[in-house]
């Protein structure tokens, strides 16, 4: 063992119980020590060791990763910082391609693990063209040996779903390695009945460099239907637009906010509609009638328009406490004795429900209330309201506990 490997397997491989959730986020937080340890150590000592000492590292951890409640999601993210490592290693230590190829097949079939993918792209420059072809053979080998699959059955449905599942994500990625732009519409869209198929295709395309073609698949994906798939889409229209057609821009990002109204998009078109925005202000705020929450959400955050959320907040009957809580904060600069009959209604739906996070959020907001009618004639109705909420709520000891804790009368 090398003094790296001893600095860091010993900070992943662990006996501990990982089923308490508690405990995998500690260990999964000392796995992202033990990555900036061999992050470190890249460039700087051998490629060959760090290599060897990141890829016993990728196995401890997919070992305890199997064992482990990981639900927060801390191991897996360092896993894959590892694999991401260990693709970048191998074009410095430059491993014998037979070796690598082994590596490769073994991490995506031995069956110890099936949480994770290795990407050919970023092996391909350590492999080069003997490596790929190796690895290409070992992969047909792996074809061959499946089970016959009854047409129109879905990959999942079987045994082999999972090695399927991996040989198709590898044939897509290949695609990619030969730029080839049959290959990645035939392996990325499929049968073209999925708006992510399309869009993975875009990005595919855009990745080898088609940008004119990556353009044409997003705008199909976007038109593909009305759904959230086609929605994520649009955003990756508009985003290569940006890039590559800026002057086509704008139009995009009304079409999309046409398509899917709320707080983002309209963001978005405004972002890109500058000095022509008040053309739109119209059109953006009607289709935002019918949804309080976002057309506030825009008002307020991209616009800073406090007043006009306000504003909107009231006239639209807004009825989302986090968003209103937004709203207050800015607008008791303006008012404070304005947003009072606000806080009243928002402490009463608080106390609506019990328990202690109710209580203590009727508390915060009393209190906020007491300040800033603090020196007014408001404050003799805010105390007064306090004590009627007490004398209704007189057998909720818990509620009596929380206001005295925050000092309320």
């Amino acid at each position: 063992m090398t003094e790296l490997a001893d600095a860091v397997l010993p900070l992943i491989r662990t006996r501990a119980d990982l089923h308490r959730w508690s405990t995998a986020n500690a260990h999964g937080r000392q796995l992202h020590e033990a990555v900036g340890l061999l992050e470190n150590a890249a460039g700087v000592q051998d490629p060959t060791i760090v290599l060897t000492v990141t890829q016993k590292a990728i196995a401890s951890a997919v070992a305890v990763i199997r064992r482990a409640d990981d639900s927060s999601g801390i191991i897996g993210s360092a896993i894959r910082s590892l694999l991401g490592l260990h693709a970048d290693l191998t074009r410095a230590a430059k491993p014998p391609a037979t070796k690598l190829v082994a590596w490769m097949i073994a991490f995506q079939f031995d069956g110890k693990q099936d949480f994770f993918e290795i990407d050919p792209v970023a092996y391909a420059p350590a492999l080069g063209e003997q490596g790929l072809a190796l690895y290409r053979s070992k992969l047909d080998e792996i074809a061959a040996g499946l089970s016959p699959q009854q047409p129109g059955a879905p990959w999942w449905g079987g045994a082999d779903s999972h090695t399927r599942f991996t040989l198709e994500w590898n044939a897509r990625r290949l695609a990619v390695v030969d730029r080839d732009v049959d290959a990645v519409i035939r392996t990325h869209a499929r049968d073209r009945k999925v708006a992510a198929w399309l869009e993975d295709t875009a990005e595919a395309l855009a990745e080898i460099g088609q940008i004119e073609l990556a353009i044409d698949w997003a705008r199909q994906a976007t038109d593909f239907d009305r759904g959230h798939q086609s929605q994520k889409a649009g955003d990756y229209w508009c985003r290569l637009l940006a890039e590559h057609r800026p002057d086509e821009l704008l139009e995009a990002r009304l079409e999309v906010f046409r398509r899917w109204p709320s707080s983002t998009s309209a963001a978005r078109l405004w972002d890109a509609s500058g000095d022509h925005w008040p053309q739109y202000r119209d059109e953006v705020f009607e289709r935002l009638a019918d949804r309080p929450r976002d057309a506030v959400v825009f008002a307020l955050l991209p616009l800073k328009d406090v007043q006009l959320a306000w504003n909107l907040a009231h006239s639209h009957g807004l009825r989302d406490p986090d968003v209103w809580e937004l709203v207050i904060r800015d607008y008791e600069a303006i008012d404070p004795l304005a947003v009072l009959p606000v806080l009243t209604e928002l402490v009463e739906a608080a106390l609506e429900q019990t328990g202690a996070q109710h209580y203590k959020l009727a508390a915060k907001r009393l209190t906020r209330m007491r300040r800033l009618a603090a020196g007014t004639d408001k404050a003799p109705d805010v105390d007064a309201f306090i004590a009627e909420l007490r004398e209704t709520h007189r057998r909720r000891p818990r509620l009596q506990q929380e206001f005295d804790r925050a000092r309320l009368p």
